[in-house]
């Protein structure tokens, strides 16, 4: 089994505690299917168009070598496993822990937040990963506080928990514990600066897509209720 296989199957094991009963998270698996589709239509289009621009790339030493419009099975698979186990970690925090940012702290936050993410998109606009994942995010940030900043507030905790697993699966499809990358990334495309092996790029890629998902499934939850 690939590596990145691997990966996979250790994020999806989660699946086992949806079942805990103050979280209850079976009972959102209908939203976030639909809030995964929503995430799949935005990203594999673009994930194909990068592989093929060369913008980025998977190492075959680590794949099981299945591809689908120029995309490795292992990465179909890590917009299901991913997903998934963002939102869990997003209501498992819901249910047992008492939120103590400030919500006019954490408004203020966001934007600025999302004002850099807009400032380091133009200013690298010669660098397509960073131009469009930097500006996509500070789009969606902004539009997802203006409408819903209490949603945002949640989503501060949940970005930082989720910022722990990240660097470690990230670390090591970047290379951090191998020999070679399972991921690579053309260096003419991306600012250069890296946390360890990891792009500063990914580290925002990685808050669009939970940002997008977590929302989405709030979302569709409540419009079920």
């Amino acid at each position: 089994m690939s590596l990145y296989l691997w990966l996979n199957c250790f994020i999806i094991g989660t699946v086992f505690l949806s079942f805990d009963k103050k979280v209850a998270f079976y009972k959102y698996f209908r939203s976030l299917f639909l809030s995964t589709l929503i995430v799949i239509l935005i990203f594999i289009p673009w994930d194909i168009w990068f592989a093929s621009k060369g913008i980025w790339g998977f190492n075959d030493d680590y794949l099981v070598g299945i591809f689908w419009l120029k995309l490795p099975l292992e990465e179909w698979l890590f917009f299901l496993t991913v997903p998934y186990s963002c939102t869990f970690i997003h209501f498992v925090i819901k249910a047992y822990f008492k939120n103590p940012i400030r919500q006019k702290f954490s408004t203020r936050l966001w934007y600025c937040v999302a004002l850099i993410l807009f400032i380091t998109a133009i200013i690298n606009f010669e660098q397509v990963y960073t131009f469009i994942v930097f500006l996509t995010c500070s789009i969606f940030v902004t539009i997802f506080n203006w409408i819903n900043s209490a949603f945002m507030r949640e989503f501060l905790i949940t970005y930082i928990v989720c910022f722990i697993p990240f660097l470690i699966v990230n670390g090591i499809l970047t290379g951090g514990f191998t020999e070679n990358p399972v991921v690579w990334y053309s260096e003419q495309q991306i600012i250069g600066w890296r946390i360890g092996t990891i792009p500063l790029e990914d580290t925002v890629y990685n808050m669009l897509l939970v940002v997008l998902i977590t929302f989405f499934t709030e979302l569709f939850q409540k419009t079920r209720s």
